[in-house]
Protein backbone atom coordinates (compact mmCIF):
# COMPACT_ATOMS: atom_id res chain seq x y z
CA UNK A 1 0.00 0.00 0.00
CA UNK A 2 1.27 3.80 -1.37
CA UNK A 3 -0.35 6.67 0.09
CA UNK A 4 -0.66 9.72 -2.11
CA UNK A 5 2.13 11.46 -0.61
CA UNK A 6 4.47 8.26 -0.80
CA UNK A 7 4.42 7.89 -4.66
CA UNK A 8 7.31 9.65 -5.24
CA UNK A 9 9.35 8.02 -2.94
CA UNK A 10 8.11 4.91 -4.60
CA UNK A 11 8.89 5.96 -8.16
CA UNK A 12 12.30 6.54 -7.29
CA UNK A 13 12.71 2.97 -5.34
CA UNK A 14 11.17 1.59 -8.83
CA UNK A 15 14.10 3.03 -10.78
CA UNK A 16 16.55 2.04 -7.86
CA UNK A 17 15.31 -1.84 -8.49
CA UNK A 18 15.17 -1.97 -11.95
CA UNK A 19 18.51 -0.29 -12.31
CA UNK A 20 20.21 -3.03 -9.64
CA UNK A 21 18.09 -5.56 -11.71
CA UNK A 22 19.65 -4.31 -15.20
CA UNK A 23 23.64 -4.13 -13.44
CA UNK A 24 23.23 -7.60 -12.00
CA UNK A 25 21.35 -9.25 -15.21
CA UNK A 26 23.99 -7.54 -17.61
CA UNK A 27 27.00 -7.14 -15.46
CA UNK A 28 27.18 -4.01 -15.41
CA UNK A 29 28.79 -1.25 -13.02
CA UNK A 30 26.20 0.87 -11.84
CA UNK A 31 27.94 1.42 -8.84
CA UNK A 32 28.01 5.06 -8.48
CA UNK A 33 24.31 5.74 -10.14
CA UNK A 34 23.00 3.30 -7.71
CA UNK A 35 24.45 4.98 -4.23
CA UNK A 36 23.29 8.52 -5.47
CA UNK A 37 20.09 7.45 -6.37
CA UNK A 38 19.94 5.90 -2.79
CA UNK A 39 20.72 9.29 -1.54
CA UNK A 40 18.35 11.28 -2.93
CA UNK A 41 15.67 8.60 -1.77
CA UNK A 42 16.88 8.85 1.52
CA UNK A 43 17.06 12.96 0.96
CA UNK A 44 13.25 12.52 0.14
CA UNK A 45 12.12 10.81 2.42
CA UNK A 46 13.36 12.98 5.04
CA UNK A 47 12.38 15.82 3.68
CA UNK A 48 8.38 14.23 3.23
CA UNK A 49 8.18 12.81 6.63
CA UNK A 50 9.29 15.84 8.53
CA UNK A 51 6.74 18.17 6.71
CA UNK A 52 3.85 15.41 7.00
CA UNK A 53 0.68 17.91 7.41
CA UNK A 54 -2.04 16.76 10.11
CA UNK A 55 -3.80 14.87 7.16
CA UNK A 56 -1.09 13.01 5.88
CA UNK A 57 -0.42 11.65 9.25
CA UNK A 58 -3.88 10.37 10.23
CA UNK A 59 -3.56 8.18 7.03
CA UNK A 60 -0.02 6.78 8.20
CA UNK A 61 -1.73 5.94 11.74
CA UNK A 62 -4.43 3.77 9.31
CA UNK A 63 -1.65 2.06 7.18
CA UNK A 64 -2.79 -1.20 6.08
CA UNK A 65 0.59 -2.53 7.11
CA UNK A 66 0.85 -0.79 10.70
CA UNK A 67 1.86 -2.62 13.48
CA UNK A 68 -1.78 -3.21 15.69
CA UNK A 69 -1.30 -4.27 19.65
CA UNK A 70 -0.75 -7.89 19.52
CA UNK A 71 2.13 -7.36 17.12
CA UNK A 72 3.86 -5.73 19.32
CA UNK A 73 3.45 -7.27 23.01
CA UNK A 74 4.40 -10.68 21.15
CA UNK A 75 7.80 -9.34 19.51
CA UNK A 76 8.30 -7.43 23.33
CA UNK A 77 7.18 -9.73 25.69
CA UNK A 78 8.12 -13.40 26.28
CA UNK A 79 5.40 -16.12 27.02
CA UNK A 80 2.39 -13.87 26.43
CA UNK A 81 -0.79 -15.46 28.10
CA UNK A 82 -3.81 -13.44 26.86
CA UNK A 83 -7.16 -13.64 29.05
CA UNK A 84 -10.48 -13.69 28.07
CA UNK A 85 -13.92 -12.50 28.54
CA UNK A 86 -15.64 -10.20 31.09
CA UNK A 87 -17.35 -12.81 33.10
CA UNK A 88 -20.56 -11.78 31.95
CA UNK A 89 -21.81 -11.51 28.59
CA UNK A 90 -19.12 -12.58 26.30
CA UNK A 91 -15.29 -12.18 25.07
CA UNK A 92 -15.07 -9.14 22.78
CA UNK A 93 -12.30 -10.08 20.14
CA UNK A 94 -12.08 -6.07 19.26
CA UNK A 95 -10.19 -5.34 23.20
CA UNK A 96 -7.59 -7.81 24.03
CA UNK A 97 -5.28 -8.28 27.35
CA UNK A 98 -3.19 -10.58 29.05
CA UNK A 99 0.16 -11.27 31.28
CA UNK A 100 3.54 -10.98 29.60
CA UNK A 101 7.30 -11.18 30.53
CA UNK A 102 9.20 -8.19 29.75
CA UNK A 103 12.73 -8.46 30.96
CA UNK A 104 12.11 -10.76 33.61
CA UNK A 105 8.89 -8.70 34.83
CA UNK A 106 5.19 -9.53 34.26
CA UNK A 107 3.02 -7.10 32.74
CA UNK A 108 -0.59 -6.52 32.28
CA UNK A 109 -1.25 -5.40 28.64
CA UNK A 110 -4.24 -4.43 27.39
CA UNK A 111 -5.50 -3.04 23.89
CA UNK A 112 -7.60 -2.64 20.89
CA UNK A 113 -7.02 -4.96 17.95
CA UNK A 114 -7.87 -4.30 14.38
CA UNK A 115 -7.69 -7.25 11.99
CA UNK A 116 -5.36 -7.65 8.69
CA UNK A 117 -7.90 -9.36 6.26
CA UNK A 118 -11.71 -9.07 5.81
CA UNK A 119 -12.39 -11.94 8.16
CA UNK A 120 -10.43 -10.62 10.83
CA UNK A 121 -11.64 -7.38 10.60
CA UNK A 122 -15.19 -8.38 11.26
CA UNK A 123 -14.11 -10.85 14.05
CA UNK A 124 -12.28 -8.00 15.65
CA UNK A 125 -15.01 -5.65 15.05
CA UNK A 126 -12.75 -2.86 12.81
CA UNK A 127 -11.21 -2.15 16.68
CA UNK A 128 -14.47 -1.07 17.85
CA UNK A 129 -15.34 -2.43 21.35
CA UNK A 130 -18.48 -3.36 23.01
CA UNK A 131 -19.34 -2.90 26.49
CA UNK A 132 -18.02 -5.94 27.37
CA UNK A 133 -14.73 -5.21 25.86
CA UNK A 134 -14.51 -2.05 28.65
CA UNK A 135 -15.58 -4.51 31.17
CA UNK A 136 -13.10 -7.19 30.29
CA UNK A 137 -10.53 -4.73 30.42
CA UNK A 138 -10.91 -3.52 33.48
CA UNK A 139 -11.33 -6.73 34.74
CA UNK A 140 -8.08 -7.46 33.73
CA UNK A 141 -6.99 -4.34 35.72
CA UNK A 142 -8.17 -4.85 38.78
CA UNK A 143 -6.49 -8.33 38.60
CA UNK A 144 -3.58 -6.46 37.58
CA UNK A 145 -3.87 -4.49 41.28
CA UNK A 146 -5.12 -7.36 43.12
CA UNK A 147 -1.13 -9.23 42.46
CA UNK A 148 0.70 -5.47 42.32
CA UNK A 149 1.13 -5.75 38.34
CA UNK A 150 2.16 -2.84 36.40
CA UNK A 151 -0.52 -2.24 33.37
CA UNK A 152 0.57 -1.11 29.77
CA UNK A 153 -2.55 -0.10 27.45
CA UNK A 154 -2.21 -0.23 23.57
CA UNK A 155 -4.61 1.84 21.96
CA UNK A 156 -5.64 2.25 18.90
CA UNK A 157 -8.94 2.41 17.53
CA UNK A 158 -11.61 4.33 15.54
CA UNK A 159 -13.50 4.86 18.82
CA UNK A 160 -16.04 2.56 20.81
CA UNK A 161 -18.52 0.79 18.86
CA UNK A 162 -22.01 2.83 18.26
CA UNK A 163 -24.23 0.22 17.46
CA UNK A 164 -27.94 0.10 19.04
CA UNK A 165 -27.16 -3.24 21.23
CA UNK A 166 -24.16 -1.87 22.53
CA UNK A 167 -25.81 1.44 23.63
CA UNK A 168 -28.49 -0.75 25.01
CA UNK A 169 -25.84 -2.79 27.40
CA UNK A 170 -24.69 0.54 28.65
CA UNK A 171 -21.69 1.45 26.52
CA UNK A 172 -21.75 4.64 28.50
CA UNK A 173 -21.52 3.49 31.53
CA UNK A 174 -18.80 0.84 30.63
CA UNK A 175 -16.69 3.76 29.60
CA UNK A 176 -17.49 6.27 32.29
CA UNK A 177 -16.89 3.39 34.77
CA UNK A 178 -13.64 2.55 33.66
CA UNK A 179 -12.60 6.24 33.15
CA UNK A 180 -13.59 6.66 37.44
CA UNK A 181 -11.18 3.11 38.02
CA UNK A 182 -8.42 3.73 36.68
CA UNK A 183 -7.87 7.39 38.37
CA UNK A 184 -7.74 5.04 41.54
CA UNK A 185 -5.63 1.66 40.38
CA UNK A 186 -2.55 1.69 42.87
CA UNK A 187 -0.23 0.13 40.28
CA UNK A 188 1.87 1.90 37.91
CA UNK A 189 -0.67 2.45 34.74
CA UNK A 190 1.52 3.24 31.33
CA UNK A 191 -0.93 4.57 28.24
CA UNK A 192 0.31 4.28 24.69
CA UNK A 193 -1.37 5.35 21.33
CA UNK A 194 -0.44 3.22 18.92
CA UNK A 195 -2.40 4.26 15.97
CA UNK A 196 -5.87 5.96 15.78
CA UNK A 197 -7.11 7.02 19.27
CA UNK A 198 -10.61 8.44 19.09
CA UNK A 199 -12.95 10.13 21.41
CA UNK A 200 -14.07 8.03 24.49
CA UNK A 201 -13.36 4.57 22.56
CA UNK A 202 -9.66 5.44 23.24
CA UNK A 203 -10.05 7.62 27.07
CA UNK A 204 -11.97 4.26 27.90
CA UNK A 205 -8.48 2.69 28.44
CA UNK A 206 -6.48 5.97 28.65
CA UNK A 207 -6.30 7.00 32.17
CA UNK A 208 -2.59 6.89 33.21
CA UNK A 209 0.68 7.81 35.28
CA UNK A 210 2.15 8.19 31.66
CA UNK A 211 0.12 8.57 28.71
CA UNK A 212 2.53 9.17 25.41
CA UNK A 213 1.86 8.64 21.40
CA UNK A 214 3.95 6.83 18.42
CA UNK A 215 4.81 9.77 16.00
CA UNK A 216 2.75 9.57 13.32
CA UNK A 217 -0.42 8.66 15.25
CA UNK A 218 -3.55 10.64 16.47
CA UNK A 219 -5.71 11.56 19.86
CA UNK A 220 -9.18 13.58 19.35
CA UNK A 221 -12.63 13.33 20.59
CA UNK A 222 -13.57 12.83 16.86
CA UNK A 223 -12.44 11.55 13.80
CA UNK A 224 -11.63 14.12 11.18
CA UNK A 225 -14.25 12.91 8.46
CA UNK A 226 -16.91 12.61 11.76
CA UNK A 227 -16.13 16.21 12.17
CA UNK A 228 -15.95 17.34 8.33
CA UNK A 229 -19.62 15.38 8.15
CA UNK A 230 -20.95 17.56 11.23
CA UNK A 231 -19.26 20.61 10.21
CA UNK A 232 -19.81 20.86 6.45
CA UNK A 233 -22.37 17.71 5.85
CA UNK A 234 -19.68 16.62 3.82
CA UNK A 235 -16.60 14.34 4.19
CA UNK A 236 -14.85 16.55 1.11
CA UNK A 237 -13.32 18.69 4.37
CA UNK A 238 -11.56 15.70 6.44
CA UNK A 239 -8.01 17.72 6.02
CA UNK A 240 -9.34 21.03 7.02
CA UNK A 241 -10.83 19.39 10.32
CA UNK A 242 -7.68 17.36 10.98
CA UNK A 243 -5.80 21.07 10.78
CA UNK A 244 -8.37 22.20 13.23
CA UNK A 245 -8.68 19.58 15.77
CA UNK A 246 -4.97 19.45 16.12
CA UNK A 247 -4.69 16.26 16.54
CA UNK A 248 -1.16 14.89 16.73
CA UNK A 249 1.66 13.65 18.86
CA UNK A 250 3.31 17.22 18.72
CA UNK A 251 -0.01 19.16 19.17
CA UNK A 252 -1.03 16.74 22.21
CA UNK A 253 2.22 17.66 23.53
CA UNK A 254 1.97 21.33 23.05
CA UNK A 255 -1.08 21.26 24.79
CA UNK A 256 0.18 19.04 27.39
CA UNK A 257 -2.10 16.52 26.87
CA UNK A 258 0.42 13.92 27.02
CA UNK A 259 3.83 13.03 28.78
CA UNK A 260 5.77 12.32 25.75
CA UNK A 261 6.36 11.34 21.87
CA UNK A 262 7.49 7.98 21.19
CA UNK A 263 9.87 8.08 17.34
CA UNK A 264 9.29 6.25 14.68
CA UNK A 265 11.41 4.76 12.70
CA UNK A 266 11.69 6.84 8.77
CA UNK A 267 8.49 6.35 6.79
CA UNK A 268 6.78 4.76 9.98
CA UNK A 269 6.26 2.32 12.36
CA UNK A 270 5.17 -0.23 9.61
CA UNK A 271 8.80 0.18 7.96
CA UNK A 272 10.63 -1.22 11.00
CA UNK A 273 8.37 -3.03 13.05
CA UNK A 274 11.02 -4.76 15.62
CA UNK A 275 12.83 -1.32 15.82
CA UNK A 276 9.48 0.37 16.55
CA UNK A 277 8.98 -2.48 19.22
CA UNK A 278 12.29 -2.41 21.05
CA UNK A 279 11.72 1.88 21.46
CA UNK A 280 8.04 0.82 22.50
CA UNK A 281 9.61 -1.20 24.97
CA UNK A 282 12.58 0.76 26.34
CA UNK A 283 9.70 3.66 26.87
CA UNK A 284 7.55 1.54 28.97
CA UNK A 285 10.86 -0.15 31.33
CA UNK A 286 12.31 4.22 31.50
CA UNK A 287 8.27 4.79 32.44
CA UNK A 288 8.03 1.79 34.98
CA UNK A 289 11.71 2.70 36.83
CA UNK A 290 10.19 6.41 37.28
CA UNK A 291 6.79 5.23 38.50
CA UNK A 292 8.02 2.51 41.01
CA UNK A 293 10.14 4.88 43.12
CA UNK A 294 6.78 7.17 44.18
CA UNK A 295 4.40 5.78 46.28
CA UNK A 296 0.72 4.26 45.32
CA UNK A 297 -1.04 7.39 47.47
CA UNK A 298 1.07 9.51 45.94
CA UNK A 299 0.71 8.33 42.52
CA UNK A 300 -3.13 8.12 42.04
CA UNK A 301 -2.91 12.04 43.88
CA UNK A 302 -0.55 13.34 40.69
CA UNK A 303 -2.76 11.06 38.31
CA UNK A 304 -5.77 12.54 39.25
CA UNK A 305 -4.06 16.07 39.43
CA UNK A 306 -2.87 15.59 35.84
CA UNK A 307 -6.03 14.94 34.42
CA UNK A 308 -7.44 17.88 36.72
CA UNK A 309 -5.38 20.18 34.94
CA UNK A 310 -6.18 19.74 31.96
CA UNK A 311 -7.86 22.20 29.76
CA UNK A 312 -8.62 25.91 30.04
CA UNK A 313 -11.41 27.29 31.93
CA UNK A 314 -13.22 30.70 31.65
CA UNK A 315 -15.33 32.26 34.30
Amino acid sequence: MVLEFEKPIADLELKLQEMKDLAKGRNIDLTSDIQSLEEKIQTLKKETFQNLTRWQRVQLSRHADRPYALDYIYEMTNDFIELHGDRSVKDDKAMIGGLGDIDGRSVMFIGQQKGRNTKQRQERNFGMANPEGYRKALRLMKMAEKFGKPIVTLIDTPGAFPGLEAEERGQGEAIARNLKEMFMLKVPVICIIIGEGASGGALGIAIGDRVMMLENTWYSVISPESCSSILWRSWDYKEQAAEALKLTAIDMKANGLIDGIIEEPLGGAHKDMRKMSKTIKAAILDALKELDKIKPEKRIDQRIDKFCSMGVVVE
